[in-house]
Order: C-alpha cells, then structure tokens, then sequence
C-alpha cells in the first residue's frame, strides 16, 4: 500500500530504549520484554530491525544513561541512527537506509511516546510509509508536572488517535505485539 514505489519490505524501527529514558518512563519491564519479542520475532522472519537512538544536553551520547538497555542487544549488521530531533527522520540518514532495502512500511515501538514516537510516526506517514505502531510496545514519562496529561492516558490516546490515523495509499494503525504481522 505505500506510495513509495518499489519498497515492499517491512522494518521494525525500534526507537530511544535507552537505560535513562527508560527508567523514567511507566511500564518499562513490561514495554522492554514486548519490544524484545518484537525483535526476535522480526529477526525469525527475516525483517530487518532498525534502531534509533537519541541524545541531548539531558541523554549525552556516550554516557552510560544514553547507552540501549542490556535486554536489546543490536546485531551489527542492523543499522543504528543517532539522532537529536524527535522524528526519527530529521539529520539522520534513515529514509536512505530504508530505500537501500526497499522499506516502505514501519512497525514503531520504543519512546518516548508523546514526544520521539508521535514525531517519528507522523515523519513517516508523510514520507510516503505505511505506519504501524505497537499500541503495547511504547511509553512515556510522568510530565503531569509541566501540564501533561497522565502518562498512561497519553499512551492511550496516542493509540486511540493512530487507530484511526490516514492517508492516502497509506496503512496507518496500531497493532499489539502478540499481533504483529511481519
């Protein structure tokens, strides 16, 4: 369904589970164990998994905080992107690694979800991809101090609202992980 030509392959784009951001976000165990399944099931069929990994002032790359939590091990051969802007997309080259393996859907999981994820998603969408985000395989921090709504509901309105996400000759939605479809 992509309107990008000739991209038929799938990408899981694992996104910021990294050891600080992670340890501030709600259900972290539990989001971790789903994206490892996530991981080995795209690695079981051949889909190549991409990982995203972000650093600012607060996440200094090369620190221990900003390094990916022991449970996700990357591979070599999968491509890893460092970014410093939400969207995954933006100053990095993962619309060039996605079009040298001819990508043009996305399985999205990882977080944070009201900032990265949400920023990548609609980066994607707009590129041209058909975009999936694993409605059980994301998470947020508590921001209610700064006026955010709780951080369970931000996921689930996050969920809620790519649920019914389109474009045209575009797949938008969400997905659970039990559910993936490779």
């Amino acid at each position: 369904m992509t309107t990008l030509p000739g991209r038929p392959n799938t990408a899981l784009l694992v996104v910021d589970v990294q050891i600080d951001v992670m340890a501030s976000s709600i259900g972290s165990e539990a989001i971790i164990a789903n994206i490892v399944r996530l991981v080995d099931k795209a690695r079981a069929h051949d889909v190549r998994v991409v990982w995203v990994q972000h650093s600012s002032d607060q996440l200094p790359r090369g620190s221990a905080g900003w390094e990916y939590v022991p449970e996700l091990v990357r591979k070599t051969s999968e491509p890893l992107l460092h970014k410093i802007y939400g969207d995954a997309f933006e100053d990095t080259d993962l619309e060039s690694v996605l079009a040298e393996a001819a990508i043009g859907r996305l399985i999205v999981a990882g977080a944070q979800t009201d900032q990265c994820i949400r920023s990548t998603l609609h980066g994607a969408l707009v590129r041209g991809y058909d975009t999936i985000l694993v409605s059980d395989a994301h998470t947020t921090e508590d921001l209610t101090e700064w006026g955010a709504p709780p951080p369970a509901e931000v996921v689930s309105h996050t969920n809620l609202y790519w649920s019914f996400q389109s474009a045209p000759g575009r797949e938008a939605g969400t997905t659970d992980t039990e559910s993936v479809a490779f």
